[in-house]
Parts: C-alpha cells; structure tokens; sequence
C-alpha cells in the first residue's frame, strides 16, 4: 500500500535528506581539511624559501600577514603577503623584502588573471626577473608606461600595475614592520587610478 502524502510525510522526508546531506558534507569536511592544510602550508613554505635568503627559522605574525625569516640571531628579511586587484579579480602575492629594503623575489599565491595575457605575472620570465633585487630606492615602482622602471608584460598592462601596486603595498608594510618611518616613494596608486581604461 502507498504511503499518503501528506505535509507531515514531505517535511519528514526533507529533513531526513538535509540530515544525511549534511551529514555527508560534514564526514567530507572532516576528511579534507588537514589535506588541504597541509598543502597550503606547503605551497606558502615553498613561496617563503623563494622569495627570501637562507634562513633557519620563520615566525609569522597573523595580524601584520608576514614572516619574519631569521639564520640564527640575524634576521635575513620578511615575507609579506599583498593582495591587490587584477584584470580578472584578487591578485595575491608574497614579497620578500631584505632589512635594507630591497625586493629580494616575488612570488605569485593566487590570482584570477586571464589565461595567456594577465596569468604570464607567474610564467613571464623578463616580468618575474626584474623583481628580484628590485631596490626601490634607485627605481621607480611604477610601470614604464607610467613613467616607471617596470617592464608591463605586454598586452596586460591592467595586471602588472596590480602587480607592482601589490609590490608597493608590501614595501609600505616593510616600512611599518622595520620601524622605517620613510614611505616609500612611489606613483603606483596614482597610475592605477589614471591607467583604468586600458586593456588587459
């Protein structure tokens, strides 16, 4: 005999499915987080080692988004998260910064840039190469486009101002971190602002 349908019959069935879904979702969750975790730490270890000298010990500071990578008593430099705005959405990097403050690497974590034209900012040699050793106090952070000393990776023009803007900011925070009081200078969110209407 077929069961009756009735409201108390659907409400009992949904519930019993938003349950198990739930359930389901839940024994996933479970299953999956330290994985992913651990892959994360992994990717920010390896992006840490690239962008900074030799070090034996890193501690990062959760409100200021850094690491602060020491050999020993010395301290060789600070990785620093940056995220800013590409083309096609968060573009986020990590920026190793010397105590002198002078870009030692970069190196990309995420972004949403176009495949072939905004995504070479992690493939594009001649962009990525420049910034390693980038002294911003003898070059102007800024794409050449701008006046800058910044090779744009061509066609995507939008993607290395949000690169080098990213770049910017976590020189700005190296100033803070270090207790450098001297800003950096730079036109980087000016040209940001100006250079809206171009192409990627």
């Amino acid at each position: 005999m077929a069961v009756k349908s009735n409201l108390t019959n659907m409400v009992l069935v949904l519930g019993l499915t938003c349950l198990f879904c739930s359930a389901v979702l839940g024994g996933a969750y479970v299953l999956t987080k330290e994985p992913i975790a651990a892959a994360a730490a992994e990717k920010t270890n390896k992006a840490i080692a690239q962008v900074l000298p030799h070090f034996t010990d890193v501690e990062y500071n959760e409100e200021g988004r850094y690491y602060k990578a020491t050999d020993g008593e010395a301290v060789v430099g600070y990785a620093i998260e940056s995220t800013t705005v590409g083309f096609g959405g968060p573009l986020s990097l990590i920026v190793g910064v010397t105590p002198d403050g002078v870009v030692y690497n970069t190196s990309v974590l995420s972004h949403a840039e176009t495949p072939g034209l905004g995504a070479k900012c992690t493939s594009d040699n001649k962009f990525m190469d420049q910034w390693r050793g980038f002294n911003p106090s003898v070059k102007k952070l800024s794409v050449t486009k701008d006046g800058g000393d910044v090779d744009a990776i061509t066609a995507s023009t939008i993607t290395s101002r949000a690169y080098t803007l990213a770049v910017d900011n976590a020189l700005k925070a190296f100033s803070v971190i270090s207790g450098n009081s001297s800003v950096i200078s730079s036109e980087v969110e000016k040209s940001n602002e100006e250079g809206g209407q171009d192409n990627e």
